[in-house]
């Protein structure tokens, strides 16, 4: 396996768009004594396409990060996540293409991007993927926990291995005098039954891969004044095909040394909360983000009074609240599919970013793709108090909700915020709804007149 990784790594969706330019050739006939020139019509050249690599590099550095992380954790890609359009990241676009039997075109069109941040979702959540911060160094690390659910730290680091020990990570940490990268590979490199078959030296890292003993392993190093931290990754070699896209994501997540923000964690939740709701039904009922109300002790409806929980989607952070003996509320049309990735976001945002105020407003943002069954990323991220915000195209329709999320990514995340915009799409909506006895159709196009705020209080 040959890796070399490092660099930040945010979450975001990516649309693709092949342009070219026209042109026209017009031709006359010679012309005969006295008589005009006869005009032939003008013929239109087919535009040339652009090339994979220049259709990638038109995108933003998010969606490029974001892109190359999908492709690793779906197998298709085992270079650095650092957003950088390459020849391994086009060709690792044409093998899922080619993977899936479709055309392998270099260029992925809007569904089979959101195919593709699908099954990394899947793949991410069938290992248990979540960013750590180790309370013995403060490292920041990935780490797989459905794979590694046993912990063990003390002085010297903390190991996470498997139940039958075929999957083992190690974060070590030592004193050592006058390091250098090279020295510490090269230490590494004479261990005992370890074969080395790639390696690559940093002035601010290295990277060690090869077999010890009969397990496949995977380290990266680095120091700080005198203090040394490695990872090392051990795994049978059976396990290869579900460790190998974790071992990518794990390394461009390390980060042996982060900055004090970064270490602290989750900010706590705030005593209250505020969020933005939709009115689904005349008779009280309003969709909103999970997360907002969660640990609440009261939830209430700005102007409404208290509200209850009827149901909620856990993996999409969707909630049903209901409002009793209320009258006059407008509910939304949700019935009709958006098709425009350029999208208004209409809500209300949190009072301190508001001065106080309680005014419906609308942001833009944009998506890859609409329709599909996962959560797609929104960019920008909105203000704060538009979680639950409905998400509407050019021309009225329905495109799903804004809900705001903790990074969930490969990479590190320096200089990038804590939290992402995320689209449930409009048929995961619908879907909860009917679930729920809600019907989505009929009701208005006017988000301004079907949005309230949600205000959460915990304790």
């Amino acid at each position: 396996m040959r890796l070399v990784l490092s660099a930040t790594l945010t979450i975001a969706a990516s649309v693709f768009v092949i342009s070219g330019a026209a042109a026209q050739a017009q031709m006359t006939s010679p012309s005969t004594a006295g008589a005009k020139p006869k005009q032939v019509p003008t013929v239109p050249i087919r535009p040339a396409l652009q090339k994979p690599e220049d259709t990638a590099k038109a995108l933003d550095q998010a969606e490029r990060l974001a892109l190359q992380s999908d492709l690793a954790w779906v197998g298709q890609y085992n270079g650095a996540i650092t957003g950088d359009v390459s020849e391994r990241m086009v060709n690792a676009i044409k093998e899922f293409q080619k993977s899936r039997g479709a055309k392998s075109t270099g260029v992925l069109n809007s569904q089979e991007r959101g195919v593709l941040a699908d099954t990394a979702r899947k793949k991410q959540e069938s290992v248990g993927w979540k960013i750590v911060i180790d309370p013995g160094t403060s490292a920041r690390l990935g780490i797989p926990t459905k794979l590694v659910p046993q912990q063990a730290s003390d002085a010297n680091g903390t190991k996470w291995t498997s139940p039958t020990g075929t999957i083992q990570i190690q974060l070590s940490r030592r004193k050592e005098a006058n390091p250098t990268t090279a020295k510490l590979a090269e230490r590494e490199k004479k261990e005992p039954d370890r074969t080395i078959d790639y390696t690559v030296v940093k002035p601010d890292f290295f990277v060690l891969s090869g077999l010890q003993g009969l397990k496949k392993f995977y380290m990266r190093g680095t120091f700080k004044g005198d203090e040394v931290r490695i990872l090392t990754i051990m795994y049978d070699q059976a396990t290869e095909n579900t460790v190998e896209p974790v071992v990518i994501a794990m390394s461009s997540a390390f980060n042996a040394f982060p900055a004090a923000a970064q270490t602290a964690g989750p900010a706590p939740r705030k005593s209250v909360e505020y969020g933005t709701g939709v009115v689904v039904g005349d008779d009280g009922a309003i969709l909103a983000d999970r997360q907002i109300i969660d640990g609440c002790l009261t939830v209430a409806i700005a102007g409404f009074g208290n509200a209850d929980r009827v149901a909620e989607d856990k993996e999409h952070d969707l909630v049903l609240l209901r409002i009793y003996g209320v009258r006059g509320l407008k509910a939304l049309n949700l019935a009709n599919a958006a098709t425009k990735p350029a999208l208004d976001l209409t809500g209300i945002a949190d009072p301190q970013n508001q001065g106080g105020g309680t005014a419906v407003t609308s942001t833009k943002a944009k998506v890859a793709q609409l329709g599909g069954s996962s959560d797609i990323a929104l960019t920008p991220a909105p203000a704060l108090g538009f979680s639950g915000a409905p998400a509407q195209d050019g021309d009225g329709k329905f495109a799903g909700i804004a809900v705001l999320k903790p990074v969930q990514v490969a990479g590190p995340t320096n200089g990038v915020p804590a939290a992402q915009a995320m689209l449930v799409t409009a048929e995961t909506v619908r879907e909860f709804l009917k679930a729920n006895g809600i019907n989505a159709a009929g009701g208005s196009t006017d988000a301004k007149a079907s949005v309230v705020r949600v205000i959460c209080v915990r304790k």
